[in-house]
């Protein structure tokens, strides 16, 4: 298929643009539905009179439907999106990015979805569509699963389906709380995943900012610390990756951190850790669960970040994690190959 497609993009590229366009609009409806047309035409920043005459198109095809509430996919819309998937991925070459990314940076495996988060949130669902595929995969009876917070990882036990068929698994939040929003916190996550699985979970009542004499004595607790061993130990750590600068406004460090921060370097976070551009752990918020020895001792790495504004902070993160799998969008994608172009 591959060289079917090359060959097309020499002959008719303009047939295949217009593909894309309306694979993109098919996409965009399907997670906004039901989405009026003004709507749509912000989201993808296209003009309304070209994306009247688009739906026009879908329409007369059987793809969409036009109710008073806005446009929906219709079922055979639904299998025309599901049948287009891996063709769009070829066309827009991302395969070849997947496989120079994996080499770049050292990693197990390499996913991208198209578009950018940072442009377009629809692309959250599809990043957590492919993180749950690959969190299926590597399920096993026993399995011990530790998962972060954040709006990014709950997509992806969003997009879990209900599984019964494992024996003994154990879920657990690789990160105390931070912030208000109690929804995207490790611990909630840990438990609607377990709920998911039929499994086991523990919980990590521990906020994630603590100071280090206050962490010292927590630390010494026999429930934190049996939590604290079973996360070191686990299988499977699912992971968001953050901007250094902008988790240190979430946490709500003081202007003279966040310049001790920038001074030494700081572009990445994650498991309150935040990380230079050589992928060192320069400063720690949080000791509380993972550091890099921790990382190295877990089975199966799955880190989900995306947007072209996060790709440094993905580069120093992810660099030769060789158990890593990392999934991430186009726009964080091609941002990544210009850093390793740089760097070579």
């Amino acid at each position: 298929m591959r060289e079917i497609l090359k060959l097309a993009q020499k002959v008719v590229p303009e047939t295949l643009e217009l593909l894309v366009k309306r694979y993109n609009i098919l996409r965009v409806i399907n997670h906004n539905q039901p989405i009026g047309r003004r709507t749509l035409s912000s989201s993808l920043e296209i003009g309304e009179r070209i994306v009247r005459s688009e739906i026009n198109f879908l329409k007369e095809q059987n793809l969409i439907e036009i109710n008073t509430p806005g446009m929906t996919i219709t079922p055979e819309g639904e299998e025309v999106i599901h049948k287009l998937k891996d063709i769009i991925h070829e066309l827009k070459g991302l395969s070849d990015l997947e496989e120079y990314i994996k080499k770049g940076l050292g990693l197990k495996n390499v996913i991208i979805v198209p578009g950018d988060l940072d442009q377009d949130k629809t692309v959250l669902s599809e990043l957590g569509k492919a993180a749950a595929n690959i969190l299926k995969d590597l399920i096993r009876d026993k399995s011990i699963i530790a998962l972060t917070g954040g709006s990014t990882i709950k997509e992806v036990v969003d997009n879990v389906p209900r599984i019964t068929n494992f024996k003994d698994i154990l879920v657990i939040p690789a990160r105390g709380g931070m912030g208000k929003n109690v929804e995207i916190q490790a611990n909630n996550l840990a438990a609607s995943l377990a709920h998911k699985l039929s499994a086991n979970y523990k919980l990590l009542h521990i906020p994630d900012n603590l100071t280090t004499t206050a962490l010292s004595a927590v630390l010494n607790e026999s429930d934190v610390k049996e939590i604290v061993d079973n996360i070191k130990n686990s299988d499977i750590l699912i992971y968001g990756i953050g901007r250094a600068d902008e988790m240190a406004k979430r946490r709500g460090l003081s202007s003279e951190r966040v310049q001790e921060l920038n001074s030494l370097g700081a572009v990445g976070e994650a498991f309150g850790n935040y990380f230079n551009s050589l992928g060192e752990i320069i400063c720690s918020t949080s000791t509380i669960v993972v550091d890099s020895n921790s990382l190295k001792s877990i089975g199966n790495l799955i880190a989900v970040a995306a947007g072209e504004s996060k790709a440094e902070a993905i580069v120093a993160i992810e660099k030769n994690l060789s158990h890593s799998t990392l999934i991430t969008d186009e726009g964080a994608a091609r941002k990544i190959i210009n850093i390793l172009d740089k760097i070579e």
